[in-house]
């Protein structure tokens, strides 16, 4: 019998790494339309205290080494995003975003990195019933680094902020920020209600 981390050491990486947080469940799992290494492979979402941890595949290398730089693992992070708990699955606008974020990449070929932001130019849920309109990256609080055969990776969080929060990382640093989103929300969860 073939052990998954013999077939996709990379994302064996990713799920051992969040077996260390999430413990030994089986989260619900989404695949997307890409092939290995041409977009976004799949999502899961693992139930953590009253939320949701969201995951993505696919933005590091999962199954064969491709990308010319032996010692990261494709674009060097998988996305995360922590979101309330309130259903028997994680809502829908935030796979869409993730999945989004993700295609951004692939298709532009400029990566996200910690202290980036990002102005979609509406309301990150697609609903204006929502104060967050804008997104942050952090390195996610909680996650591990990862070594795979194929390179090191991290874990990039996805934080929705609104506008004003926008404006205040502008002017001040998008640490900052986050340092006092945290005082409240230490996962930085991204709760579209607040």
């Amino acid at each position: 019998m073939v052990k998954v981390a013999d077939e996709a050491p990379g994302w064996a990486a990713i799920e051992a790494a969040v077996a260390t947080r999430a413990g030994d469940q089986n989260p619900l799992h989404w695949g997307t339309n890409s092939l290995p290494g041409q977009g976004l492979y799949g999502l899961s979402a693992y139930r953590s205290a009253g939320q949701w941890l969201l995951v993505t595949f696919g933005m590091t290398e999962l199954f064969s080494k491709s990308s010319d730089d032996p010692d990261v693992s494709g674009w060097g992070y998988e996305l995360t995003m922590r979101v309330p708990r309130d259903a028997d699955e994680p809502p829908a606008w935030s796979l869409r975003l993730l999945e989004r974020l993700a295609d951004y990449v692939f298709t532009s070929g400029k990566p996200f990195a910690e202290g980036h932001r990002m102005d979609p130019g509406g309301p990150i849920t697609g609903q204006a019933n929502t104060r967050l309109r804008a997104l942050t990256f952090v390195a996610d609080p909680e996650l591990p680094p990862i070594n795979s055969p194929h390179g090191s990776a991290r874990f990039l969080t996805v934080v929705g902020i609104t506008a004003n929060e926008l404006d205040r990382m502008k002017a001040t640093t998008t640490a900052e920020v986050l340092s006092e989103l945290a005082e409240c929300s230490p996962m930085l969860v991204t709760d579209p209600t607040r």
